[in-house]
C-alpha cells in the first residue's frame, strides 16, 4: 500500500477514535510498536460493557448506591492492578430481608500478559482512583419489588472488579508495579461485609455477570463454607459459562488467552483442588470443567448464543481475517446458513456441557436461546414487560423460584430462531439508541457505532501499514 493510502487510513481512524472520546481507552494499545502481535481479545477483554449491564438504558429513577473503599486492604495485600484499595457498593435490605444478603461480583474482562494488565491499571478496571463514585442498581440489584420481587429488600452488594482474573489471582510483578490479588481481594471484601452484618445472614446468595459470573463459579463452595451449615447459600453465574471452543479458524482463541491470564497471574494456586487435582489450571478456568464438582448449589443463566462469546472466542478478527463474520457477529439476522449451522454447533457444545450439571436437583439452569450477555443486571432481560421468557417464566421469577425451592428450574430453549422473546443484541442497541436520543454523544452507547467502525479500520492498519 503506498504511503498516500496509509496515511488517509490513520486519518479515518484518528477521526473515528476522536468521536469515541474518552470511553476509547480499550484500543489505546493498538499505537505500540508490537500492536501487530496483539489479539483483539486482548484489547477488547474489558469491553463486555458493550453487550452488558452499562450498554442498557439506566431509568431515570434508578437507585444510585455509593463507593465504599475497603479500609485496611493494603495490609492484607488485597489491593487492585495498581496497588489502591478495593471497593464496593451496598445497599442495606429492609424488613423481611434486612438479614438476607445478596452479593454481585462485577464483570469486565480479564488481562492475559503484562502489556495488558499495565494498561488496564491506567482504567476503572484496574484502579480504584478511577472508580465511579455512584452506579446504579437495576435488575437483581433493583430495590423495588415491581422490577425485583425476590431480592428487592435484601442486603445488595456490587463488588468491584479491578484485578483482571475474575477474583482468582494472587501474585504480582514488581519490576511492572502489577499487583494480581483477585483473591485476596475477594477475600478482603467479604470479610468487610461479615463485619458489617452478614456474619449473622440467614440467607445469602453468590452472583456474578461474565468475568464476575466466572467468578462466582470459581468461589461459590469457598462463600459457602464462610456460613453455618443451617444458612441458605446458594449461587447464581450469569453469563459466565465460557466455553472451550474452536474458532471460525479452528484454533481455539480463548484457550490461548485464559492460558496467559492463569499463567501471568498466578490464578493456578486459587482454583479448587476437585478440579486441578485432574486437570491442568487452564482447563480449570473453564466453567465447563468446573460445575460438576461444585458442591453448593448452582443457577447457570446464559444466552446459548453468547454476544461476547461469538465476538471474541468463536470469531475474533484474528480467526476472521477478511471480516466474513463482521456483519454476523453484529446482528444475528445478518448471518448466513453455514455461519448459523456453526453456531447451531456451539449451542449444541453448551448444552452437552451442562448436561450432567442439570441431573442434580439442587442446581438450576436457564439456557436461553438469544443473542445476548448478562441479563440479571438489565431491568429489560431480568423483569419487565416484555422480558425473555422461557417456559413461561422470566428469569427473575426463573431465579426466584429456584432460589426460594418454589420450584424445580432446569429450562433449556429450542434452538434458534424458535424463541421470539429475546431481547438480542441488534434489539438491545436499537432500544438504547431510541432511549438516548438527546443525551451526551460521548455516552457509551452513542460511542458503539464508532467503536465498530474503529476496530475495523485498525485492523487496516494492522493489515496494511
Amino acid at each position: 500500500m503506498g504511503r498516500l493510502g496509509e496515511f488517509w487510513v490513520v486519518i479515518c481512524v484518528l477521526f473515528v477514535l476522536s468521536k469515541w472520546g474518552v470511553e476509547s481507552f480499550e484500543l489505546d494499545g493498538f499505537s505500540s510498536k508490537n500492536s501487530s502481535k496483539v489479539s483483539l481479545l486482548e484489547s477488547l477483554s474489558h469491553l463486555e460493557s458493550v453487550y452488558g449491564v452499562s450498554a442498557a438504558a439506566v431509568p431515570p429513577n434508578a437507585l444510585m448506591v455509593a463507593l465504599t473503599l475497603v479500609p485496611g486492604a493494603a495490609v492484607k495485600g488485597a489491593v487492585c492492578l495498581d496497588g489502591t484499595s478495593p471497593g464496593y457498593h451496598l445497599h442495606r435490605g429492609f424488613g423481611t430481608g434486612a438479614n438476607s444478603w445478596l452479593i454481585q461480583l462485577e464483570g469486565g474482562g480479564w488481562c492475559n500478559n503484562i502489556r495488558s494488565c499495565i494498561y488496564r491499571k491506567t482504567t476503572h478496571r484496574g484502579s480504584s482512583t478511577l472508580f465511579e463514585k455512584q452506579i446504579p442498581f437495576t435488575g437483581i440489584l433493583s430495590n423495588k419489588p415491581e422490577e425485583n420481587p425476590d431480592f428487592f429488600n435484601w442486603n445488595r452488594i456490587k463488588i468491584r472488579y479491578c484485578d483482571g482474573a475474575s477474583f482468582a489471582g494472587d501474585s504480582e510483578n514488581k519490576a511492572a508495579g502489577l499487583q494480581f490479588r483477585g483473591h485476596r481481594i475477594f477475600l478482603a471484601v467479604v470479610e468487610e461485609l461479615m463485619s458489617k452484618g452478614m456474619r449473622n445472614a440467614n440467607q445469602a446468595l453468590l452472583s456474578g455477570c461474565s468475568a464476575g459470573g466466572l467468578a462466582s463459579i470459581l468461589h461459590c463452595d469457598e462463600f459457602r463454607s464462610l456460613f453455618p451449615g443451617s444458612i441458605k447459600v446458594k449461587c447464581l453465574s450469569d453469563a459466565g459459562l465460557f466455553m472451550d471452543a474452536a474458532d471460525v479458524s479452528g484454533g481455539h482463541t480463548l484457550r490461548t488467552f485464559f492460558d496467559g491470564v492463569v499463567s501471568l497471574q498466578g490464578v493456578g494456586n486459587t482454583l479448587p483442588k476437585t478440579c486441578t487435582n485432574r486437570l491442568d489450571s487452564t482447563s480449570c478456568f473453564f466453567p465447563q470443567n468446573l460445575i460438576g464438582s461444585v458442591k453448593t448449589p448452582l443457577f447457570l443463566l446464559n444466552a446459548a448464543y453468547d454476544s461476547w462469546q461469538v465476538q471474541e472466542s468463536l470469531a475474533p478478527p484474528t480467526a476472521d481475517p477478511q471480516g466474513n463474520w463482521h456483519d454476523c457477529k453484529l446482528n444475528n439476522q445478518r448471518c448466513s446458513s453455514s455461519q448459523i449451522q456453526f453456531l447451531q454447533g456451539f449451542r449444541n457444545h453448551m448444552v452437552s456441557a451442562v448436561r450432567g450439571f442439570s441431573s442434580s436437583r439442587r442446581n438450576g439452569l436457564f439456557l436461553n436461546s438469544c443473542f445476548a450477555h448478562c441479563q440479571s443486571e438489565r431491568q429489560d432481560t431480568w423483569f419487565a414487560d416484555d422480558s425473555p421468557i422461557l417456559n413461561n417464566k422470566p428469569v427473575a421469577i426463573a431465579v426466584g423460584d429456584w432460589y426460594f425451592d418454589r420450584a424445580s428450574i432446569k429450562a433449556i430453549d429450542c434452538a434458534y430462531p424458535c424463541d421470539t422473546t429475546c431481547h438480542n443484541l441488534d434489539q438491545i442497541h436499537r432500544s438504547v439508541d431510541d432511549s438516548s436520543r438527546g443525551t451526551n454523544s460521548n455516552s457509551p452507547t452513542k460511542n458503539r457505532d464508532y467503536i465498530s467502525h474503529g476496530i475495523f479500520l485498525l485492523h487496516l492498519i494492522l493489515l496494511l501499514v
